[in-house]
């Protein structure tokens, strides 16, 4: 009786979603695959030295908790949701609260330390992205075992999925963007119509990279930077590609390497007055990517600052850049 009821009120709710999404062009659900950029917490029970459920990690999040984000508040993925309509926060898909409900709504995959290569995974000993997929295929069984074949259908193809990783780019770009193709071909064929790729950040201005190649000025990394702008004139060359041979598709390449490098170059514009340090970390040195989980360091002002920790913008950083992110989301899809 109560499995019945339960089916029939989520019956009820994405039929009334359905009409949302014909009036006010919003989506049913959110799925993010990718790295600690969308991470909404799935590296807290794995055995890694890549996790942040300890404080300051969340101390700007609802209820200031650490929760697994890597941001002092809400990360790319709740931020979108949100900003689109379709939940406040996305749960990770390994939180041990997580509940059924939550599925037709959308859950992230994503694992802080990822890549494209699975050798980047294996050696941090997190979530690689062929997991991840393999994880969202576990997923579709199980909204499947809720709603029926059909239902987990339209939820999937009514769904946004976000795609981003924080690439480890050498000489290797055209390999990656391979693999990123490859992906998005695997998403496509479980019934995935609708994909937003984001390019990669301006990788030589994170402060753990100013510290390690930007000598005595702490500069921007040149060459981390040129080599972030290869990888992404390839990869939105490809997803140009993609969206011609795969007609029911709709895929939007997301650029959020400029945004970031102007918050970074004019960062008085929006109101912070620190681009190249983070505020959470070991004081003015950044020596690590991660906060300190024993001798934590916080800056007094935390919406000064670009950077929350050496390798990850702050929520009001995020929040900045999703504005015209969910514009672009809103026209799009």
């Amino acid at each position: 009786m109560y499995v019945f009821m339960y089916i029939c009120s989520l019956e009820r709710d994405l039929a009334s979603r359905k009409l949302q999404l014909q009036e006010n062009e919003k989506l049913l659900g959110i799925m993010a695959f990718g790295d600690s950029i969308l991470d909404t917490g799935n590296n807290n029970n794995l055995i890694s030295l890549i996790k942040c459920n300890f404080p300051p990690y969340g101390q700007d999040f609802i209820g200031g908790k650490p929760t697994g984000r890597f941001c002092n508040g809400k990360v790319l993925t709740d931020l979108i949701a949100e900003g689109l309509g379709v939940k406040e926060t996305v749960p990770a898909y390994f939180d041990p609260n997580l509940q059924s409900k939550d599925l037709a709504t959308g859950v992230c995959f994503a694992s802080g330390g990822a890549g494209l290569d699975p050798l980047t995974s294996s050696i941090t000993s997190v979530i690689p992205i062929s997991e991840q997929l393999e994880n969202f295929r576990e997923y579709i069984r199980k909204l499947e075992g809720l709603v029926g074949e059909e239902g987990a259908n339209k939820i999937i193809s009514n769904s946004l999925f976000l795609l981003l990783i924080k690439y480890d780019i050498s000489t290797y770009t055209s390999m990656l963007v391979s693999w990123t193709s490859t992906i998005i071909k695997d998403l496509y064929e479980v019934g995935v119509r609708k994909i937003a790729i984001f390019s990669t950040l301006p990788l030589g201005c994170l402060p753990i990279l100013r510290t390690l190649h930007g000598g005595l000025m702490r500069s921007c990394g040149d060459d981390d930077n040129k080599a972030a702008e290869l990888f992404n004139s390839k990869l939105l060359a490809e997803m140009k590609n993609l969206s011609s041979f795969l007609p029911q598709a709709k895929i939007v390449y997301v650029d959020i390497y400029n945004p970031l490098l102007d918050l970074i170059n004019n960062p008085v514009k929006s109101g912070f007055s620190v681009p190249d340090r983070s505020c959470c970390g070991t004081g003015t040195i950044e020596t690590s990517v991660l906060c300190n989980q024993l001798i934590p360091f916080t800056c007094d002002n935390v919406s000064e600052f670009v950077f929350w920790d050496s390798a990850h913008p702050s929520e009001k950083a995020y929040m900045i850049i999703a504005s015209p992110i969910l514009q672009d989301l809103k026209k799009n899809f």
